[in-house]
């Protein structure tokens, strides 16, 4: 998935680097936020500084780094006004000994005190010997941080700068991106709200070895379960093809024919509108309640027309068949019209490559399939299938509004601002 370069335009965001050996990977981290758009500075240990030069980082961000020498209050390279300057603070890697010295405020070193006086949104990638990670005391820590509202991110099991197999890696440098953009992005409209995306064309089998489908590349969908992820959605993306480089925890169900789609979707949208627990009511011993936000649903999936009539069992052999092969081919369920909507907010896509019909073709789809909305897209050489830009025509019952022809994850943005507003 191509990451626009605006993404994080003027977003500001402080990574604090602690001593292991992991901080090799906070360097391709970096790399992402600078292409994203984002304003990054860095403020290090001095362990740290042992593995990586504060060099490095002042090439790749063009900001000086902050550490032990070179605090300065005759500007703002300090640890209070450069807190104050951040929308979000990162420590990637850090250690079981930050971890250990977070969990209990103390502030020794400059990247600590940083820590200790910002007051916004943080979030803690650890690194450390899965012996010192699992040590019931660096786990006691970890659970405190998280009460005190850090995020908190899973490490890996793989094999370790010890020459041994264990958990205790740092997350992948572009786990750690979607993360933080998360952190960034997401806004209170869309936090928590239960979204289901559907995506990609549907294999329909013809036999075991052989299937009819469409030339949907899934790219818009994931494009816009990337979005609503971003947003703060929980998202439950159901789809026969997926996107490279989505969100790690992103979660993915992976379906395909349209039968099995209508199945997890079926039940993807009972579970959605039952609620979901809030955070808060887990973490505090008080009465449970629910974030009772309306569930969306953005129908993206190319879901076929027709489909064999007869599936077959095995490999239909063509000496056998002979010299011609017919299909006989039955109307499919449509997906859209039989699905429950009531209480779920409904979006449809629609793929047309007639001009002059594409509009009313739209309209009928919104009417008659009874949806809040309906993304109209015009095939064309710049936004054929498979290709990373689009251009959509957003309608619904009140208006038409055109998105011009931008990267499909800033068009995925774009339709969401103007979802928000179907919310009855």
């Amino acid at each position: 998935m191509n990451i626009p370069t605006t993404l994080l335009q003027n977003k500001k965001i402080l990574l604090g680097v602690t001593g292991s050996i992991a901080v090799y990977k906070s360097l391709e981290l970096v790399r992402l936020f600078v292409k994203a758009g984002a304003d990054v500075r860095v403020v290090m240990s001095e362990s740290a500084k042992k593995f990586v030069t504060p060099l490095t980082f002042e090439t790749i961000t063009s900001n000086r780094v902050l550490d032990d020498t070179n605090e300065s209050w005759v500007n703002d390279h300090n640890h209070i006004k450069t807190t104050d300057w951040a929308d979000i603070f990162l420590i990637a890697p850090a250690t079981a000994n930050t971890i250990a010295k977070l969990a209990n405020a103390i502030a020794d070193t400059i990247l600590l005190q940083c820590a200790l006086a910002f007051s916004s949104k943080k979030i803690l990638a650890p690194s450390a010997n899965t012996n010192m990670l699992k040590n019931p005391i660096t786990q006691a820590n970890l659970k405190m941080l998280d009460i005190a509202n850090y995020t908190l991110l899973e490490t890996q099991t793989k094999e370790l700068a010890c020459k041994t197999v264990g958990d205790g890696a740092m997350a992948e440098p572009l786990h750690i991106f979607w993360a933080t953009v998360r952190g960034l992005l997401q806004e209170e409209f869309w936090r928590d709200r239960r979204v289901i995306v559907t995506g990609g064309g549907t294999r329909e089998r013809i036999d075991d070895v052989r299937f009819i489908s469409n030339f949907s590349s899934g790219k818009m969908a994931s494009a816009m379960a990337t979005a609503l992820y971003c947003k703060g959605a929980d998202v439950n993306f159901i789809s026969t093809k997926f996107e490279n480089e989505l969100p790690e925890d992103l979660y993915t169900l992976d379906v395909e024919d349209s039968e099995e789609m209508y199945e997890y979707l079926t039940d993807s949208i009972r579970i959605a509108k039952k609620g979901k627990l809030s955070k808060a009511s887990l973490l505090k011993d008080e009465q449970i309640h629910l974030i009772q936000k309306k569930p969306y649903l953005f129908m993206a999936a190319a879901v076929s027309d027709y489909i064999p009539a007869f599936k077959q069992t095995g490999k239909l052999k063509k000496e056998i068949l002979g010299e011609r092969f017919e299909l006989s081919f039955q109307k499919n369920i449509d997906i859209l019209s039989n699905i429950d909507k009531s209480d779920i907010c409904t979006l449809g896509f629609k793929a047309e490559i007639d001009k002059k019909s594409a509009l009313n073709s739209a309209k009928d789809m919104l009417k008659q399939k009874n949806l809040d909305a309906v993304c109209l897209n015009i095939l064309g050489e710049d936004n054929n299938f498979g290709s990373e830009t689009n251009a959509i025509t957003f309608i619904s019952k009140e208006k038409e509004i055109f998105i011009p022809m931008d990267e499909k994850l800033n068009i995925a943005f774009e339709l969401l601002h103007y979802a928000k507003k179907l919310e009855g």
